[in-house]
């Protein structure tokens, strides 16, 4: 059997190139004791993946060169060596970006296919869910009442977390995308008070038109101009939770950073980065919380869906392009 496989060959600098990767075919490997054999059937590609193309050091280890790539996958279990394991089983593991993967069983996490979607374990109840709901409830301390400001609001994370927040109470809800389909989605099906194409204008202006009153917390998935632009409208007491910064990941140069830093002794506001690694303490209380608005349809989720792991790397581009509405998927 041939498993196929997306290999590093080179540090990408500035956008990554077809040619710093290969698609190579491998023998499937065979499980030793404790491990069991997965076929792919989702595989998760996301915006972090390029920071790992990078020698730079991170809170994570690079991608090696000439070695298959990790990433979040979900899959079935067709050979196992491990207790409490079967062959038919479901599992969310780690090494995506291949068809058949070798799993340690203490690595991997068993999910079931008929209470939901395989896919949705990578997404809307996988890891972006609970980064949108750690990041908004404990790293940004939303609270009843509060504004909030979502930029890539129509990716996976941030559509989450906009419309937690309106769940939970939030007072106004405004986001920011890359297209008028993409701003029309936000406010028509998840909900959003307010949203804007952020390549229609200044971000800042904008901004300010759809929270005429400031805002209280800004979730950021882009920073540039629109962690600038949250500054500039932050109200007293402001929160900042920076997840990702999709803006300049692919910078060869050190962007500069906003230039109203001194606005947050005026607002007593506060910055913060997180991790989604070092909250998976909620994992119980998100899945508690979460699950029941998704099976309900309170929280709506969209997966854009690439056929095929000779798509795989496409499919990636196209998350740093913003190609996506929701979730990307690579369904094998």
């Amino acid at each position: 059997m041939i498993n196929r496989e997306w290999h590093l060959l080179s540090r990408p600098v500035g956008w990554p190139k077809p040619e710093d990767f290969a698609l190579v075919e491998a023998e499937v490997p065979t499980p030793g004791a404790g491990q069991v054999l997965v076929r792919n059937k989702y595989l998760s590609v996301d915006p972090y993946m390029r920071g790992r193309m990078s020698a730079a050091k991170s809170y994570t280890a690079p991608f090696e060169l000439g070695k298959v790539m990790q990433g979040g996958a979900v899959g079935e279990v067709v050979e196992s060596n491990a207790e409490g394991i079967a062959v038919g089983d479901h599992l969310l593991h780690f090494f995506g970006w291949r068809e058949y993967a070798v799993v340690r069983a203490e690595s991997a996490v068993k999910v079931d296919a008929d209470a939901a979607p395989l896919s949705t374990y990578l997404g809307v109840l996988g890891m972006t869910g609970l980064t949108a709901y750690a990041g908004l409830l404990r790293t940004a301390s939303f609270k009843e009442g509060d504004s909030v400001f979502v930029s890539g609001a129509a990716g996976a994370v941030g559509s989450q977390v906009g419309q937690i927040a309106k769940l939970k109470g939030a007072s106004r809800v405004i986001g920011s995308a890359g297209s008028d389909e993409k701003v029309k989605l936000l406010v028509e099906e998840y909900g959003f008070d307010a949203a804007f194409n952020y390549k229609s204008g200044k971000v800042s202006d904008q901004l300010r038109e759809a929270a005429p009153d400031g805002v209280d917390i800004y979730f950021d998935n882009v920073g540039g101009d629109h962690l600038e632009a949250a500054i500039g409208s932050l109200n007293q007491g402001g929160r900042i939770a920076v997840c990702g910064m999709i803006s300049v990941y692919n910078n060869t140069e050190a962007a500069p950073g906003p230039r109203n830093l001194a606005r947050l002794i005026q607002t007593r506001g506060r910055i913060e980065g997180f991790l989604v690694g070092d909250h998976y303490d909620l994992q119980p209380e998100f899945v508690s919380e979460v699950g029941p608005w998704v099976a309900s349809g309170e929280l709506k989720y969209r997966e854009t869906v690439v056929e095929g792991i000779e798509n795989n790397l496409e499919a990636f581009l196209g998350v740093l392009r913003g190609d996506n509405t929701g979730k990307m998927i690579v369904k094998l």
